[in-house]
């Protein structure tokens, strides 16, 4: 009924039952508008319409279908030598590219794949004069719709289409007239086939213990005249453990799912063909336009969703005349579900009788041996089995089995577990580096509040300011060279004037406890220092009665514009007397006195004290000295830290201006 409107040109809508033919009615007319060399040399068209680009395209739903497809489009265009390809994902890029390159005349193809090679420019659809949507009411469900519009998009508008499904809903038939130009619609079913099965295939419904259907699914596969069967369950791990029980059973079984790749669904499809398997467990996947022959039983593991998805399952058998049987194994949950579909077919099994493996019916509706159980002998284990077909490599791209093996999925954990190794690392040591940083910016601020400006922002090592911190490790050693080089002239200042004046400078703003421990670390040097420098010169002991109201105009220029922060009240009570103290052990230590500071002090009488000598040479000069003046002995230098614990931060500034006036 098909072929002479097909032939003709114009759009068909084809509806007919399972396994009667419908490749064929769309695939002829498609070989017969191509045109091939074969015309060129027969005089049938002109040497201008060949082209290297396809001319007709298929399009199926599923890999499985697309193969089978192309197959029987290669036999019947085989006289013509039309070249037929197959597109579809699961496979390597490569040779499907490199087939385009040396031309195709038709492609079957599915949705994803064809989108991928027209998006980069691989695949040219400019040509194409006939479109078929196998399985159409698959193509145009919501899964597949926006592909397939994408795809229809690309062809040329003047165009045959033709759609062909056992299943045509009246709101596909509707959708489809979008694409279509007064497209005919023809509805092939036979006078004494009214119903919407089969009438060849006999089906039996059984509700059923989902605990006992493996052992009912054994004994059905053992029973009389059973040739190659198909199991269809409704999810892919459902499909994986029901095939390897039927393995351990003895059975030779395979399995076609979604989570398997591409190369194991072929084999498993092929050792099934070629016999080697008799039992395909499989989901919907391999449900729509799968031919195979001596199928002889399809068994329902699972009740399918829906009325379509029955009629596309049980049609795997009873095809092009022969018999077949269906069987359904409902389970209680799925009553409702099974009568709905029942209903709408009209198949007149609403309630199915209550069934279990060792029920006396079971036996005799199915033909089942009596005494038979749930394992296959091992005299009838005859079948080769899946081991026995190859595993063809297809180059499956981004294949699950390359993350399971430690492919993506292991490197992006092993780097996350480097970034919290090294974050530990980090961890462990930032406290240490903090800890370096505390001390460091204490001292610091201790010295800078009881000392003039100039002790902390001026120096010839280039001390940071106190206000500003230390922010790297290399300013925190500066800072303790800098602490290190203050000290000895706090302490001579101590012998100079008295023991406690010093103690009074170095913790007038600074109470805090820290304050107090760094005094205490920095004691030993002091006393060691002390006692090196016990004898000074007599200029600088004359320097210590300088006149104090030059060095205090001095330093209440400079304290604002240094260090404007560090100016408390506690500070401005006592700045005088600081800057006097400061004032004389700048003068009384040349050799630790820094540029900044002397050249800041022109004021003071003794000019000489700026060309002294570097740090290192400090003890050699002290020692040298011809003329020595005794300010203080050594012994009351190191009374001075019992008796800086003892006083009050007010006592000791009150102290230290006693003893600069």
């Amino acid at each position: 009924m098909t072929l002479p409107v097909a032939l003709s040109g114009t759009d068909v809508i084809g509806q007919a039952k399972t396994g009667t033919g419908k490749t064929l009615g769309f695939g002829l007319p498609l070989l017969e508008r191509v045109t091939v060399p074969a015309d060129v040399e027969a005089g049938r068209a002109a040497p201008e319409s060949l082209t290297d680009a396809p001319q007709a395209l298929v399009v199926v739903p599923t890999r499985e279908l697309c193969q089978q497809v192309t197959n029987d489009l290669l036999t019947a265009g085989k006289v013509r030598n039309v070249r037929v390809l197959a597109i579809y994902g699961g496979r390597a890029y490569e040779p499907q590219v490199e087939a385009l390159k040396k031309g195709v005349d038709v492609i079957v193809g599915t949705p994803g794949r064809l989108l991928d090679l027209a998006g980069q420019k691989k695949l040219s659809l400019k040509h194409i004069k006939c479109l078929v949507l196998d399985e159409a009411d698959e193509m145009l469900d919501l899964g597949f719709l926006p592909d397939v519009e994408k795809i229809i998009n690309m062809l040329p508008a003047r165009r045959q289409t033709m759609l062909f499904s056992a299943t045509m809903p009246g709101a596909v038939i509707g959708l489809a007239r979008r694409y279509m130009s007064q497209p005919t619609h023809i509805s092939a079913t036979s006078p004494d086939d009214a119903g919407a099965t089969v009438a060849n295939t006999k089906q039996f419904i059984y509700r059923a213990h989902n605990m006992d259907k493996p052992e009912m699914v054994a004994r059905i596969l053992q029973a009389d005249g059973r040739g190659l069967a198909m199991v269809f369950c409704r999810t892919k791990r459902t499909a994986a453990d029901l095939a390897d029980q039927l393995k351990q059973r003895g059975f030779a079984s395979g399995a076609v799912h979604g989570d398997l790749g591409q190369g194991a669904r072929e084999q498993a499809l092929r050792a099934f063909r070629n016999g080697k398997v008799d039992v395909l467990v499989c989901t919907d996947v391999a449900a729509r336009g799968i031919d195979v022959e001596g199928v002889t039983h399809v068994i329902n593991y699972q009740s399918p969703e829906e009325e379509k998805t029955y009629l596309h399952r049980i049609g795997r058998t009873g095809r092009a005349g022969a018999k077949g049987t269906a069987i359904t194994l409902v389970d209680w949950d799925d009553i409702p579900r099974w009568q709905l579909i029942n209903k709408a077919l009209d198949l007149g099994f609403n309630d199915p009788p209550e069934t279990y493996s060792t029920s006396p019916h079971f036996y005799t509706d199915l033909g089942i041996p009596e005494g038979t159980k749930g394992v296959l002998p091992r005299s009838e284990r005859t079948r080769a089995g899946l081991e026995a077909e190859e595993l063809e490599d297809l180059g499956e791209p981004g294949g699950r089995g390359g993350r399971a093996r430690g492919g993506r999925g292991g490197r992006d954990e092993s780097r996350s577990a480097d970034r919290e190794r090294s974050s530990d690392r980090s961890s462990r040591t930032t406290p240490r580096r903090r800890r370096r940083t505390r001390g460091g910016a204490q001292v610091d601020a201790s010295v800078a509040g009881s000392a003039a400006p100039e002790t902390v922002t001026g120096g010839a090592d280039g001390a940071p300011d106190a206000t500003e911190g230390p922010r790297t490790l290399r300013r925190r050693r500066r800072t303790r060279s800098g602490e290190s080089a203050q000290q000895p002239v706090t302490a001579v200042a101590t012998e100079a004037a008295a023991p406690e004046a010093a103690v009074a400078v170095a913790t007038a703003e600074g109470t805090a406890p820290e304050v107090a421990e760094s005094a205490e670390a920095s004691a030993k040097p002091r006393r060691r220092r002390t006692r090196k420098s016990a004898e000074t010169p007599v200029a600088e002991a004359a320097v210590v009665d300088a006149p104090v109201t030059e060095v205090a105009e001095a330093a209440a220029v400079e304290a604002p514009v240094e260090k404007p922060r560090r100016r408390t009240r506690k500070a401005t009570a006592s700045a005088a007397a600081e800057s006097a103290v400061d004032t004389a052990e700048g003068v009384a230590e040349p050799a630790e006195s820094k540029p900044r500071r002397t050249r800041k002090k022109a004021a003071a009488p003794v000019e000489t004290a700026e060309t002294a000598e570097p740090k290192p040479r400090r003890t050699r000069k002290a020692a040298a000295a011809p003329e020595t003046v005794e300010v203080v002995e050594a012994p009351e230098a190191v009374e001075a830290k019992p008796r800086r614990t003892r006083k009050t931060a007010a006592a000791k500034a009150e102290t230290a201006v006693d003893t600069a006036e």
